[in-house]
């Protein structure tokens, strides 16, 4: 027999939490758009070899967490475990690039098949942010910036900010040899996660979150050391940015974002109130990727914020601004003068489009839909009866507070209601 329940780690966000969601998202949609950032709409699959080619196919999201499957065709294709990857696809297919504004962001769910926990599920939604073509430490304190504002609108006090530079790709490579010789020299004490990233790319090792190997990577040699004078300039430009706007931040030598394409600046926002997924929103640089993937050299940068955490972490505030789904509830006590009052309930709507009009249909005593009107978390019961109706006026009676209901014309009912419904 089916089973009629969602997939583990795949769950329905059913009202009032879907009101939640709605809420975050128009405050940081506006928020993307008050930067100048433009929405763009991506397919949630792509070809693998997208993501093979761009995450890294030593990294854990490509080896273990993508649902992989081969369609009709005989063509490899896979659920999309994140964004960047294929915004990427998406620059160079459309011809993005040669646009004025290379600033872009998108929403929507991700997949990896990860053990289900709070804060970390097979389907997430993320909201994700990508820049073209700026290469200074400027678009980086921007970003940065942004998503500072954004804790901020969502009221969120409790984040921390780590940053790191990963430097270019000669870079990397260089500091890779170091690291394959320390780890090297230190097999005995690593997991078999370890070794098998040790052949391919030693600083995965840095990522790992086995907490017995916290001390021998600790001691691996810093990457700082094997630093160009221009990253190092870089990173120390974007630091001064960040101090001066008021942006408290902690350098971690270890923090390497778990995607191979990234380079020069990482960042972290994290958490300690969603336990063990403390990381909210991450992301760096990947100057490399456009190339990679098959475009011209192109420096980028982006970020991700994982939808789920952040309501979790907000719902106070968001809770506070979403108190009951209804600002008007409208009742009519008979069905003579149905058409009538279906019209004026449109031209309240038409009057302020924020507001949350509903109309009772069904009928019903004048009892019970007052009943319903209360338990719909409505602010105001608009009543029209037979003498209402006769004389072109409706009562309106308040439901949150203790003030007493009233008797307006219809004309005047909109700039009544506009007291009592923001």
């Amino acid at each position: 027999m089916m089973k009629l329940q969602s997939i583990k780690g795949m769950n329905d966000i059913v009202p009032p939490d879907s009101s939640a969601w709605q809420l975050a998202e128009q405050l940081l949609s506006t928020i993307l758009h008050s930067y100048g950032y433009r929405q763009i709409r991506l397919p949630i699959i792509e070809y693998t070899a997208v993501f093979e080619r761009s995450i890294g196919d030593v990294t854990d999201i490509v080896q273990k967490e993508m649902y992989t499957f081969e369609d009709r065709n005989g063509d490899s294709l896979t659920l999309r475990p994140e964004g960047t990857a294929g915004c990427v696809r998406a620059l160079l297919e459309h011809g993005l690039l040669n646009q004025q504004n290379r600033k872009l962001w998108y929403i929507g769910p991700m997949f990896r098949h990860e053990r289900p926990q709070k804060g970390r599920y097979r389907q997430f939604h993320q909201i994700g942010v990508e820049v073209f073509d700026q290469s200074g430490p400027d678009i980086d304190a921007e970003l940065i910036m942004m998503t500072a504002r954004m804790w901020s609108a969502l009221e969120l006090n409790n984040l921390r900010l780590e940053l790191n530079t990963l430097g270019t790709v000669a870079n990397r490579k260089q500091y890779a040899k170091v690291l394959f010789q320390y780890f090297s020299d230190r097999k005995d004490e690593l997991d078999a996660d370890s070794l098998n990233r040790l052949d391919r790319n030693p600083m995965r090792i840095l990522d790992s979150k086995n907490p017995a190997l916290r001390q021998v990577i600790d001691d691996a040699p810093a990457l700082e050391q094997h630093l160009d004078e221009s990253s190092r300039e870089h990173f120390s430009d974007l630091c001064e940015i960040l101090t001066k706007a008021g942006i408290e931040f902690t350098v971690n030598p270890h923090l390497v974002r778990g995607l191979d394409y990234y380079s020069n600046t990482v960042f972290e926002w994290i958490t300690d109130d969603l336990g063990a997924q403390g990381t909210v929103c991450a992301g760096g640089r990947y100057d490399g990727l456009v190339e990679l993937l098959g475009g011209k050299p192109t420096q980028a940068i982006g970020f991700a914020m994982g939808l789920e955490r952040l309501v979790e972490l907000s719902k106070q505030r968001l809770s506070r601004d979403n108190q009951g789904d209804v600002d008007v509830y409208i009742i009519s006590t008979s069905e003579a003068f149905l058409a009538d009052v279906l019209s004026y309930a449109e031209s309240i709507r038409d009057a302020d489009s924020r507001w949350r009009v509903i109309y009772h249909c069904g009928g019903g005593s004048l009892k019970s839909q007052m009943r319903k009107a209360d338990r719909s978390g409505a602010q105001l019961a608009l009543i029209i009866g037979d003498q209402e109706y006769a004389e072109t006026t409706v009562t309106i009676k308040p439901l949150r507070n203790q003030a007493d209901q009233f008797t307006v014309p219809q004309s005047e009912s909109i700039e009544a209601l506009r007291k009592f419904v923001a």
